[in-house]
């Protein structure tokens, strides 16, 4: 979703008396109305809701301007709960003489910048002049409002931690706020919110979210989360890279594909922080631009991405393919193509339960990169993406300590990866080394670390883990209809075939294609798939190569 275009900047006036409210918005807009909006309350109730709206959808006040005498709440009172929601925005206080001590007091009080005697005839001589000089002020200050997504939130919460990952892996900018810093208590204040109740989200729209799910945050930032249809060629079952290469090959082709994925398209490879082994790209692309491309390539082709919908079922009803949804919603198809990957293995250590998403993570999180500056870091695991993320943090982390029970780096990753990895001089490999426990107080401070030659174990400093170890399908969903192997992953083609027969149920004349799972009309590709290469490009083939083999069901259907 791109971000609104910047609103002018606002020029409030509040007066109770509606006479001296139109004059002042009169002259007001006379002189400045090409260059900024000009806005009137009548109350100082009304002037705070107004300036609560403009602060959710981020949009700049430049000059505020109050009567003092108004009943409920006097321009004093308006001025100082005003400079909590926009403390940048220049203030003026409208008086009569016998109110000028007051208002001499009010510069004390609310950081007056300026009061202005009524009347101000002529406006040439005793109003322009003042409102110039505040813009000309309030112009050259450095604070601008943020037209991203907000989010207010704890450090150490786990669900903000998946929040602000959430909004990073679907590429949709957004600013992060700590609840306890004057920004963000302001912002929790406009939207009526408390601490208690963080994650607070604020969308370029001014719409608040407060504790969100993940399909309530992706509707409230513009993602889908609905298909148009209810019958479709082909759906698509995750967003990696095997299930992006099929949406792109299915929907050139004319096939009508929807993809649901319950998270971020672009699975684990677009966690990656450089993928460098990619046929075409020499120079390398992280797995973020990879996933981008690949997703605006799909729509540009009339592919629906459906985000934040989880599956939890699959069913064969005739001809048709049904997929249905956490939430009691279902779609069908003539054909579905599973493409869920993997997922990291959860790690049994003491303490890591307490600490995920408060300094122990699963992946590369690189919503915590900027946090790890001048520290020391640990990541457990040894394949690729493990080196990729410890290659990407070495650049800030003070040591990037890899952790791995093998006695080298070799059988698990890319020899380049390596390479790279033995010149970098605060990346450190420990071998035949784990971790056994984890503890902190509201965040993970500590690690204890066992050598598994000799038996002998070390508590470390640590505030950031990073766990890549190894990976398992997420297929439960398929229990009773897709024949899988012992380990989860899904079987297709030849593999299904035992002593040259089919699998059981099959009932058409021929054997499974390649592809194609114990189910007619349903495909398998990418991590999930049994004895997959778990490369990328493989992925992106297997995907290309499936909507080849649904071409050939769909015809003899």
């Amino acid at each position: 979703m791109t971000s609104p275009v910047a609103a002018k900047p606002a020029i409030l006036s509040v007066d109770d008396d509606p006479g001296v409210s139109r004059a002042v918005v009169r002259d007001l807009r006379r002189r400045y109305g090409a260059d900024y909006r000009i806005l009137r309350a009548e109350s100082g109730a009304d002037a705070l809701e107004t300036l609560r709206e403009m602060k959710l959808r981020g949009q700049p006040v430049a000059v505020l301007i109050a009567d003092y005498r108004m009943p409920g709440m006097n321009g004093v009172e308006f001025l100082e709960q005003a400079m909590d929601l926009h403390p940048y925005a220049r203030r003026v206080l409208l008086t009569a003489y016998a109110d000028t001590d007051a208002a001499i007091e009010a510069i004390n009080v609310v950081d007056l910048d300026h009061y202005l005697l009524k009347p101000w005839d002529p406006p040439e001589e005793k109003l322009y002049p003042v409102v110039d000089a505040l813009l000309d002020a309030w112009k050259s200050d450095e604070h601008r409002p943020v037209h991203e997504t907000k989010v207010v939130g704890h450090r150490w919460s786990a669900r903000c931690s998946e929040v602000r990952e959430f909004l990073a892996r679907n590429q949709l900018p957004y600013r992060w706020y700590q609840f306890d810093e004057p920004e963000g208590a302001r912002l929790l204040t406009a939207a009526g919110a408390t601490e208690d109740q963080c994650p607070v989200i604020i969308n370029p729209s001014g719409e608040v979210l407060i504790g969100p799910s993940d399909s309530e945050l992706a509707e409230g930032v513009g993602l889908s989360t609905a298909p148009t249809g209810d019958f479709y060629d082909l759906i698509v079952v995750g967003g990696g890279p095997a299930g992006l290469g099929a949406a792109v090959y299915g929907a050139s082709e004319g096939l009508r594909t929807v993809l649901v994925e319950r998270t971020a398209t672009g699975g684990q490879a677009g966690q990656s922080s450089r993928i460098e082994n990619y046929l075409g790209f020499p120079d390398g692309l992280s797995g973020a631009q990879l996933a981008d491309r690949a997703r605006r390539q799909a729509v540009k082709f009339g592919a629906e991405l459906i985000t934040a919908r989880e599956v939890v079922a699959l069913e064969a009803c005739g001809s048709a393919r049904v997929v249905k949804f956490a939430d009691g919603g279902s779609i069908a198809a003539h054909s579905v193509l599973i493409a869920t990957g993997v997922n990291y293995r959860h790690h049994p250590a003491p303490g890591i339960d307490d600490f995920t998403g408060r300094g122990v993570y699963y992946g590369s999180a690189m919503t915590e990169a900027s946090d790890c500056a001048d520290r020391d870091v640990y990541i457990v695991g040894g394949a690729n993406s493990a080196g990729q993320a410890a290659v990407f943090l070495s650049r800030q982390a003070k040591t990037v300590h890899i952790l791995v029970r093998a006695g080298s780096l070799v059988d698990s990753m890319s020899h380049y990866l390596i390479q790279q990895i033995e010149q970098i001089p605060n990346i450190k490999v420990h071998t035949r080394t784990e971790v056994v426990s984890a503890d902190g107080d509201d965040h993970l401070e500590r690690i204890v670390l066992r050598n598994n030659d000799t038996g002998q174990e070390e508590k470390v400093d640590a505030e950031r883990l990073f766990l890549f170890i190894g990976a398992a399908p997420e297929t439960d969903w398929l229990d009773g209809l897709v024949i899988r192997d012992d380990a989860g992953y899904v079987l297709a083609g030849p593999d299904l075939m035992v002593d040259g027969e089919r699998p059981a149920g099959w009932e058409l004349p021929r054997p499974p294609q390649h592809l194609e799972t114990s189910v007619p009309g349903v495909f398998v590709a990418g991590d999930v798939r049994a004895e997959s290469a778990k490369r990328v490009a493989s992925a992106v083939g297997e995907g290309a190569m499936a909507v080849m083999l649904v071409h050939r069901y769909l015809a003899k259907q």
